[in-house]
């Protein structure tokens, strides 16, 4: 499967995945290996994941094809099994043990094909005294230390949405990891199992933090420290409008760009003097408040202090910097980010909308020769 790639197919066109459906972090990890040209196809379970997620409107689920299949029967995983011994990658996100009691786990795969590529995403991982347990991001990433790191002293920590955890810590993870697994299985012909654990990831993204911690450069404590909104100038602040900005001078020649901009006086000295940072976010405070978040964005627009306006989600496709790079898309009438990182000689490009459950059954069919997904089922 290594023809060679087509223009604007992707780096990983010829690859072929096989996606269990599930929810969260595993369908946007096999998004990302579609945007960069993989074969993904979807197993999707009779009546969908339950999320009430129109599937049309399902940007993760883009550049893929979608078949059905229940895989509580011996049909359903036989269909299973044979795409995974066509496949170079396959993907589930089920409770461990999950897919060994429905006869599609590791070794029922790899039996078919040892060189096939086994990614496993939980929250908790597969072993250790939680495995079995139900959670979700916010759970997964208070346990590592990340979430207790978010918000303001003496106010409970805030959630990232579910960025940090489901995505960061663990689609990336576990697409860096089956691909790592797929360039040793090319060369050595062995697959093997990925463990991609929100845990693991999500504390591994924290460890510059520890580093800093390790040599008393940071405080085991929320807003008090230098990247954690502690520190007045990287932080954000409100605007007469109700908007906000976000101000990240840290460099000192920064910083005087930031000042200078705001037009505030006597406090130079107040950068590298802890004693002084309430007096610093009082006076920055009440600059900002004086104009609105656009008046502020004109001012500090094309300079280098640092600071940019805060956008809803429904703005950032509008901002002249990402308008300009695109790195927003309108596909079948969803914007959307467009695929990242970017490619010079194989770019990545959403080429499908959201695959419908099953629709793409006699195509998948026909094209991994797996006959059995639209034959019926024989009789006992």
């Amino acid at each position: 499967m290594t023809e060679a790639t087509a223009p604007n197919d992707g780096p990983l066109t010829g690859v072929r995945v096989v996606e269990l459906a599930g929810i969260g972090p595993g369908p946007f990890a096999a998004m990302l290996l579609g945007d960069l040209g993989a074969d993904v196809v979807r197993v999707d379970r009779p009546g969908g994941p339950g999320l009430g997620i129109d599937p049309a409107r399902d940007v993760t689920n883009r550049n893929k094809r979608s078949v059905v299949v229940d895989l509580k029967t011996p049909e359903g995983a036989a269909r299973v099994l044979d795409l995974a011994e066509r496949a170079d990658i396959l993907i589930e996100g089920y409770r461990p043990g999950v897919a060994e009691r429905l006869g599609v786990g590791p070794e029922d795969c790899r039996a078919r094909n040892p060189r096939l590529v086994y990614g496993r995403m939980t929250g908790w991982g597969q072993t250790g005294p939680l495995a079995d347990r139900a959670g979700h991001d916010i759970g997964y990433i208070a346990v590592t230390g990340a979430l207790g790191m978010t918000g303001e002293p003496g106010r409970p920590p805030v959630a990232p949405a579910n960025l940090l955890g489901d995505y960061a810590g663990g689609s990336l993870y576990l697409v860096v990891g089956v691909l790592a697994a797929l360039h040793h299985a090319r060369a050595t012909g062995a697959g093997q199992v990925v463990d991609a654990a929100i845990v693991d990831g999500t504390a591994h993204l924290t460890a510059m933090i520890h580093g800093m911690l390790a040599v008393g450069a940071w405080q085991d404590r929320r807003g008090a420290n230098l990247l954690d909104g502690g520190c007045p100038y990287y932080g954000t602040y409100g605007t007469a409008d109700g908007g906000h900005m976000a101000v990240g001078a840290l460099e000192p020649r920064f910083y005087a760009e930031f000042l200078c901009l705001l037009d505030l006086t006597g406090l130079e000295g107040a950068h590298a003097d802890v004693a002084r940072w309430p007096e610093l976010r009082a006076r920055v405070a009440e600059r900002f408040a004086s104009r609105t978040r656009d008046e502020w964005t004109a001012v500090f627009e094309g300079t280098d202090a640092c600071v940019a306006p805060v956008l809803s989600l429904r703005e950032a496709p509008h901002h002249p910097h990402l308008a300009a790079r695109s790195t927003f898309t309108d596909h079948a009438g969803i914007t959307q980010p467009a695929p990242a990182p970017r490619f010079s000689a194989t770019p990545a490009t959403v080429r499908t909308g959201p695959a419908r459950p099953g629709a793409d059954t006699e195509d998948v069919a026909r094209d991994w020769d797996v006959p059995g997904l639209v034959s019926p089922p024989s009789n006992p």
